[in-house]
C-alpha cells in the first residue's frame, strides 16, 4: 500500500489576510470558508422556518456524532454528546462522579481553568483531597517526570483523574495510556479534555480507553465557537444530565406526541445533549469542519504541522529560547521561555506589531500553528523574535 499523499498548506480554503501572520490556533481557529458557508446557509435556514421538518432537528446532531466517532476511532457514535463547551461536558461528569470523603482527585496543575474549577468544586463538596500535581522544573526530562509524578498520585484512593491530553500552556505530551490503564486498576474514572490536540494529533478511544472525552470545536476541529462534542462512555450510561431537554426524550421526534412525554431518554449519551443543541446554524458549521478534518486527516494534519515546527524550532535564530524536547512536545503547539528578565506580555506585543499572532501562557510564549500557516508565517515569527529579544 502506496504512503498517503502528504497534505500541503491549506491557506488558500480560510479568509486570512495576506501579511497576518496567525500562530494560534490553540487560542482560536480562523473558520475556512467551508465552515463559513455552511453558517450562513443555516441562517438562510432559519429565515424560513417552515423549511424546518422535525427529522433536521436530529439529523445534523446524529451526522456530527458519527463524524467525531470517526475521527477519534469510536464505534459507538451514540456515545457522544453535543455540548456548547467543554465545561458543560466536565461538569456533567462532576454531577454523576461517585467521589468519596477520604478518597482524591488527581488533576494537573496550572490546566486551563474549564478543568479546574469544576474538580475544586467537586472535592470541595465531597470532601475528597484533590491533587493537583504540578510540572517539574525544566530539564530535558521534563515529560517523562511529569508523568512519572501523575502515576505516583494515583493510589487506591483515587475516584477520579482529569487532565488534556496535551499541557494547553506549552504542548508537553501526557502518558494517556499509561495514566489510563493505573486508573483502571485502581477504578478510578479517567477524564480527557482533548481540546488541544484532537484533530490535529491522532487519539484513538479505543486504546486510551477514557471514561470521557470532552472537545470543545473552535479549536483543533477548526468549527464555531459555542459547540463541541463528548464522548461518554459506560461508566455514564445511566447517569443524570445537567438539563431535562425534551429533544433527549425518545420518540421525541414525533412532535404530535409531545404532549405526553416520554420518560425514557434515547440510547447513548444524547441525554446529556445541551438543550437546544440542534442549532441550525453551529449544528452546520460543526458538521462541516469535521468532514473538513477527515478529509484532511488527522495524521496527514499532523505530519504537516510536524514538518513547519521542525524547520521552526531547529532554526539557530532561537538560540536563545528554551523549548520542551522534541518526543515530549506535540507537534501542533510548543511554548518558547524566553531568558530571564524578558517580559512576555512586551514579546506578545511587539510581536503583534508586526501582524504576528500568539498567545502568552504563565512564562511561556506559546505559538500553535495548524495547516493554513506556511513557511511565510514561521520567517515572520522568527524575525519578530529576534527583533523583540534585541
Amino acid at each position: 500500500m502506496s504512503a498517503p499523499t502528504p497534505l500541503g498548506c491549506q491557506k488558500a480554503l480560510f479568509s486570512l489576510p495576506e501579511g497576518q501572520h496567525y500562530l494560534n490556533c490553540a487560542y482560536m481557529s480562523p473558520l475556512s470558508r467551508r465552515v463559513q458557508e455552511a453558517g450562513a446557509a443555516g441562517i438562510q435556514r432559519e429565515a424560513t422556518p417552515w423549511s424546518i421538518t422535525a427529522r433536521d432537528f436530529f439529523d445534523g446532531c446524529d451526522e456530527a456524532r458519527r463524524l467525531f466517532a470517526r475521527i477519534v476511532g469510536l464505534a459507538e457514535p451514540a456515545r457522544v454528546a453535543i455540548v456548547p463547551a467543554a465545561s458543560y461536558g466536565l461538569a456533567t461528569v462532576a454531577r454523576n462522579a461517585a467521589v468519596a470523603r477520604g478518597q482524591n482527585i488527581v488533576t494537573v496543575h496550572a490546566q486551563f481553568p474549564s478543568n479546574v474549577h469544576v474538580w475544586r468544586r467537586l472535592s470541595a463538596e465531597s470532601g475528597a483531597e484533590l491533587r493537583a500535581v504540578p510540572a517539574p522544573t525544566e530539564g530535558p526530562d521534563r515529560a517523562d517526570a511529569w508523568n512519572e509524578a501523575l502515576l505516583r498520585a494515583i493510589d487506591a484512593g483515587t475516584a477520579l483523574v482529569a487532565l488534556g491530553t496535551v499541557d494547553w500552556a506549552d504542548g508537553t505530551r501526557f502518558d494517556l495510556e499509561r495514566i489510563g490503564a493505573r486508573a483502571r486498576e485502581v477504578g478510578a474514572a479517567l477524564i480527557l479534555d482533548g481540546a488541544q490536540s484532537v484533530g490535529v494529533d491522532p487519539l484513538d478511544v479505543a486504546r486510551v480507553r477514557p471514561d470521557a472525552l470532552v472537545c470543545p470545536g473552535y479549536k483543533w476541529l477548526t468549527g464555531p465557537y459555542s459547540i463541541g462534542v463528548a464522548y461518554f462512555g459506560p461508566r455514564y450510561d445511566a447517569g443524570t444530565p445537567l438539563e431535562e431537554t425534551w429533544a433527549a426524550r425518545a420518540g421525541s421526534d414525533d412532535f404530535a406526541a409531545l404532549v405526553s412525554p416520554s420518560d425514557e431518554y434515547r440510547p447513548g449519551a444524547a441525554r446529556f445533549d445541551v438543550g437546544e443543541a440542534p442549532s441550525f446554524v453551529l449544528v452546520p458549521m460543526l458538521v462541516a469542519a469535521l468532514q473538513q478534518v477527515l478529509e484532511w486527516s488527522v495524521s496527514r494534519v499532523r505530519a504537516y504541522a510536524v514538518s513547519l515546527a521542525r524547520e521552526t524550532l531547529s532554526d539557530p535564530r532561537l538560540e536563545r529560547v528554551g523549548i520542551a524536547s522534541d518526543p515530549a512536545r506535540a507537534s501542533h503547539i510548543f511554548g518558547l521561555r524566553l531568558p530571564a528578565g524578558v517580559d512576555p506580555k512586551r514579546v506578545q506585543s511587539r510581536l503583534a506589531e508586526r501582524s504576528v499572532h500568539v498567545s502568552v501562557r504563565g512564562r511561556v510564549i506559546r505559538v500553535s500553528p495548524h495547516v493554513y500557516n506556511d513557511r511565510e508565517d514561521v520567517e515572520a515569527l522568527l524575525q519578530g523574535l529576534v527583533a523583540a529579544l534585541g
